[in-house]
């Protein structure tokens, strides 16, 4: 399998690149760079721009807005926005419910949902794990009773990522109780302006609030809103899940954070020598990035693959790529640990929704302030997306046939 670029490829990711140079907000790129957070409205600007130059939803259907693209030009788009930094359009609308919806949904639905999604007129969250169903997914217990033309929701969701901003919500809601618990699950579009919806925040380690608890108290939900057929949600569920793993890699962002290791590490610190000079460190910088360009590497081989690909089918070799891409993610965030030393402690968060803190400046430079909640942040990415202990379960099961 030849995996190099062919030079039509490579005048391609030259035009990505000179767009993000051009387009991109340069305060939004620098917050990036820095390991700050953005807001909602940065990143609505930005899909908005991308939206116009027909880009923010590239892997899409043509007729729904996508650039017809074929997976490798997908790749280096992806790589590239990763790499600049610039933000990924919002996951949840873009990577989760919208190719949900444009393969299992109705036309309804897809002329409803799909252009708001791309343009972020809609900001959607993701309603699956519960008290009890995270890893174990399917043990879920929100129940959604068909009443007329209406269902009546009422249970659970925790780690609702945004969802302080959202507008909708989609839901896994447990339809039939007398069925396996992977046969009686659906799938709903839930509008978070519902009657009988409560949300609260759940403070996260790293001092954010990024998190929520969300609450359904007999919320009615028109029977329109179930995507494809009552009882199939846990197959829509697991093609959802393919594309977040697919995603979670994250290749041009370890990328950039490697970057960003190297430039602060040559820094001069208090006793004069920059850390790229220990020769400790840099074996554990060369592991990195020995790691990444295997992981590269094998994303592309998933990449050429997916022409072959049955239409809706999951991968289970994105198992592979969730595995090692949230490690390296992890990696990364240690090495940056290595890089900013005493300066971890105390650290002040940069959060704009944050908890109050003492208004004390920070004992050390500007860029050593996110790196500690960064660090702590990323102990969830090989949680999410399903843990990297059922991923290897997948890979058992579905790729070394155990």
């Amino acid at each position: 399998m030849d995996l190099r670029f062919t030079p039509e490829e490579n005048a391609f990711r030259e035009e990505v690149r000179a767009f993000f140079r051009e387009n991109l907000p340069k305060g939004l790129r620098e917050k990036l760079v820095a390991g700050k957070h953005f807001g909602k409205q940065d990143l609505v600007e930005w899909t908005r721009i991308l939206n116009a130059k027909g880009w923010a939803v590239p892997h899409w259907p043509t007729e729904w807005g996508g650039t017809g693209w074929d997976p490798v030009r997908q790749y280096i788009f992806l790589s590239e926005l990763q790499s600049c930094p610039a933000p990924s359009p919002l996951p949840f609308g873009v990577n989760m419910v919208g190719p949900v919806l444009y393969t299992f949904g109705n036309e309804a639905q897809k002329k409803r949902f799909l252009p708001r999604i791309a343009n972020l007129d809609d900001w959607w969250c993701q309603g699956f794990s519960e008290p009890g169903a995270g890893s174990d997914l399917a043990g879920l217990k929100t129940r959604a009773v068909r009443e007329g033309d209406h269902y009546i929701v009422n249970g659970q969701k925790t780690w609702t990522t945004l969802g302080q901003h959202a507008d909708w919500i989609f839901c896994l809601v447990r339809t039939d109780p007398a069925a396996k618990k992977q046969e009686g699950i659906s799938f709903l579009l839930i509008d978070m302006k519902s009657p009988g919806i409560t949300l609260r925040p759940i403070q996260t380690i790293d001092g954010g609030r990024e998190v929520n608890e969300v609450f359904f108290d007999d919320v009615k939900v028109p029977a329109e809103n179930l995507v494809g057929q009552e009882n199939k949600g846990w197959d829509y569920a697991k093609f959802l899940l393919g594309n977040e793993r697919m995603n979670i890699a994250r290749v041009g962002m370890t990328k950039e954070r490697l970057r960003r290791v190297r430039e602060l590490a040559s820094l001069e610190r208090s006793g004069g020598i920059p850390l790229i000079e220990d020769r400790r460190f840099r074996e554990k910088l060369a592991a990195v990035e020995i790691e990444l360009k295997a992981l590269e590497m094998t994303q592309l081989r998933v990449v050429a693959a997916e022409r072959s690909r049955e239409k809706g089918k999951p991968d289970p070799a994105t198992s592979v790529l969730k595995i090692k891409g949230s490690e390296l993610q992890q990696a990364t965030t240690e090495l940056l640990m290595d890089v900013v030393g005493p300066y971890a402690l105390p650290y002040m968060s940069e959060h704009d929704d944050g908890p109050d803190l003492p208004n004390e400046p920070s004992p050390g430079p500007d860029w050593a302030a996110p790196i500690a909640p960064t660090y702590f942040n990323y102990r969830k990415v090989s949680i999410y997306g399903g843990s990297n202990e059922i991923q290897r379960q997948i890979i058992a099961k579905a790729i070394l046939g155990l």
